[in-house]
């Protein structure tokens, strides 16, 4: 069985001073994610398989595709296989968090702990649940590596560990996926709507969140 993610709903009033920044304060419903290891808890998380052709890429929205939910996007690439793809958004940044404030809330105890945590918007697929992109200096059991260093967590260790400065090196926290079924994401590539591009660890973490489509746009091959 795979770890499993529940959602905890609070008022954006309750929790004004633990998110700041990006916008998020008005979101109507600040979404605060209890990730549990525990199998039943929930939906599963997709496997993620290594051998897919895209895992381990970039998707980089072309102009073509106008859905404001992925207008000038950069995908990591999760999961691509004949049962479809999944992957996080890595350039839409929603707001700060406090850790301390997030580990009490979740009822695993914020004490010693310091430091903030950017979240993301990786996805509109099931905002409920919560996706650490990280290095592989970092690994527990549930770790799962994708490729070339980078490695994807869910379990609720890893915000203790980024607190108290024994987590990854590097990492990127997201709520929500991007999601395929199968054969869709080929029919909107063949469409133009999006390209496939080299990833590596210094641009899924890069902090430039305006200037990353762009640098990820220019790492497309040019075809004669």
């Amino acid at each position: 069985m795979y770890p499993c993610v529940v959602l905890l709903e609070v008022t954006a009033v309750s929790l004004f001073g633990s998110f700041r920044g990006h916008g998020l304060r008005s979101l109507g419903v600040v979404l605060v994610l209890l990730m549990l290891g525990v199998a039943g808890a929930g939906k599963p998380v997709p496997v993620l398989a290594q051998s897919a052709s895209l895992t381990g890429q970039f998707l980089v929205a072309t102009d073509e595709l106008r859905d404001p939910r992925f207008m000038r996007t950069v995908v990591y690439m999760i999961r691509h296989d004949a049962s479809g793809a999944m992957g996080l958004i890595v350039n839409r940044p929603l707001g700060d968090a406090f850790l301390s404030d997030l580990l009490e809330r979740l009822g695993l105890g914020g004490k010693g702990v310091a430091g903030e945590i950017l979240v993301h918007y990786g996805g509109p697929v099931d905002p409920g649940r919560g996706f650490f992109l990280h290095t592989t200096d970092y690994k527990i059991e549930s770790t799962q590596v994708i490729k070339d260093g980078i490695a994807i967590t869910v379990q609720p260790e890893i915000l203790r560990a980024i607190g108290a400065g024994t987590g990854p090196r590097r990492s990127l926290f997201a709520v929500g996926y991007a999601g395929w079924a199968a054969g869709q994401l080929e029919g909107e590539i063949k469409a133009g709507a999006w390209v496939a591009v080299p990833a590596d660890e210094a641009l899924v973490f890069d902090e430039n969140y305006e200037k990353k489509w762009e640098r990820a746009m220019a790492r497309r091959t040019i075809q004669l």
